[in-house]
């Protein structure tokens, strides 16, 4: 019998689930119905957001969770390394879309709607989650370097395409507006933000594991 926090967890993760699907449809259906290109490119760019593909990770980590919360063979989107990760990925999410990029267009209807729900209340949910429910102990120092991985991918492969196709999904990162040297100038920026939010994560797992093991001792 699953026990008052498992079933907490579960039901916290079934309704991230849940809310990140239907964040993710709604979305995709918007930018079809929206396209000014074909539909392949169309999936393309909607697959090319961070915030997109971030969400996705999000989602099939809260699936992962509530298939089976207690047992000891995690699938990888299930791990505690791996949560983490995810957590610093969609703090970031939200991080450059509410200082940044929420200034710079004023969707409405449906189009707010997602917007809201991909870059605030998901971010918040797999935040408060981490805080409140994953394994925080065996996070260490050298955690955070795997981590930056896909971030420093995702420039990679956005500034090829974009040279290649001549979109890029976000305003910083066009280098027809901007000039390769400022957008390289601003991808570095965003890799250190990662950095510095991935140490941020990896001292509060420290802090709070510190205290668990303390109360445990009194």
């Amino acid at each position: 019998m699953l026990s008052q926090s498992v079933k907490a967890k579960q039901f916290t993760a079934i309704i991230g689930f849940l809310v990140g699907c239907f964040a993710l449809l709604l979305q995709l259906y918007l930018i079809i119905q929206n396209r000014t290109v074909g539909v392949t490119e169309t999936l393309i760019r909607y697959l090319s957001f961070f915030t997109i593909s971030s969400n996705i990770l999000t989602t099939i980590c809260f699936y992962c969770i509530m298939g089976n919360p207690e047992s000891d063979a995690k699938p990888f989107f299930a791990r505690p390394k791996t949560i983490a990760a995810i957590t610093v990925y969609m703090f970031i999410v939200g991080l450059i879309y509410n200082t940044v990029l929420r200034f710079q267009w004023s969707p409405q209807g449906y189009q707010k709607i997602a917007d809201e729900l991909l870059h605030v209340v998901m971010p918040l949910f797999i935040i408060i989650y981490w805080l409140t429910f994953a394994e925080k102990n065996t996070l260490e120092w050298k955690s955070i370097f795997p981590w930056l991985i896909y971030p420093f991918a995702y420039c990679v492969y956005t500034l090829i395409r974009g040279e290649i196709v001549h979109f890029y999904p976000y305003p910083f990162m066009d280098v027809n507006a901007f000039g390769l040297t400022t957008v390289l100038i601003n991808c570095l920026y965003v890799c250190i933000t990662f950095f510095g939010v991935s140490i941020l994560i990896v001292a509060i797992a420290k802090v709070l594991t510190k205290i668990s093991m303390e109360k445990l001792t009194t």
